[in-house]
């Protein structure tokens, strides 16, 4: 397919990769944190090298970061951890008494961040649950806890069961983030992949599915933002 990537660590979804490359170069790298740059560094030399295109962009951290800072958060839920590279993004935008609190399955994989996060002087605000999403957020709403504001990044086959979740977890005028939601460019495909993609085929309808579910949710307002390969923000007002 002519429109789909054939290397798929490269998660932008901008036609130049140029304009993508000046973006880093102007905006990005020069902003970012030392040890941000470390961290994706050490995961491209790790178990995980094969999946780094897991790792949030770098532009994308960025703004993230600024979310965390123009909301106020204090309290932030990460659903989806990887090696930590939106984790710290995230903990080193909030206060010194603001609390992420990160889900994922695979410890091992957030170990690979945990010298980064640690360096950083930032493991405090750091609560790490390891478990599958479904039982920690259904354990986290038992507790009646209250975020402000929730990024999500796991596995999208169940990015509308998370939202119908994270949508009694996030406060009133709280945000709701979903990575992935432009899924490398291949929603706007007008021809179905090939199997040597089924994958692809199969998370991307996944993910189209959630992009009608919150654009028909009267609950909260919507940006879909064309970064990385697709944001969607959610702000909730009911």
């Amino acid at each position: 397919m002519s429109n789909l990537r054939e290397n798929l660590s490269d998660k932008h979804v901008l036609q130049s990769d140029a304009l993508h490359q000046y973006i880093l170069e102007t905006s990005v790298y020069p902003r970012e944190h030392k040890l941000l740059k470390q961290l994706r560094d050490a995961t491209a030399e790790s178990d995980y090298k094969a999946l780094t295109g897991m790792i949030v962009p770098a532009e994308e951290g960025q703004l993230i970061s600024m979310l965390v800072k123009i909301t106020d958060a204090k309290r932030t839920l990460e659903v989806g951890v990887f090696t930590g590279f939106s984790l710290l993004t995230a903990a080193l935008a909030l206060p010194k008494d603001g609390q992420v609190t990160a889900i994922d399955i695979d410890r091992k994989a957030y170990e690979v961040g945990l010298p980064f996060i640690r360096k950083a002087g930032v493991e405090h605000k750091i609560n790490f649950i390891q478990s599958d999403a479904t039982s920690a957020l259904d354990e986290i709403l038992n507790k009646v806890e209250e975020f402000d504001l929730i990024f999500v990044d796991a596995d999208k086959p169940n990015y509308i069961k998370y939202h119908e979740t994270s949508i009694k977890l996030v406060k009133i005028g709280g945000v709701i983030g979903y990575d992935n939601t432009l899924w490398y460019g291949t929603v706007a495909l007008t021809v179905e992949l090939a199997k040597e993609h089924e994958y692809m085929r199969e998370v991307g309808k996944s993910v189209k599915e959630l992009n009608s579910y919150l654009a028909s949710d009267a609950r909260v307002e919507i940006s879909q933002v064309p970064i990385g390969d697709g944001l969607t923000l959610c702000r909730r007002f009911k």
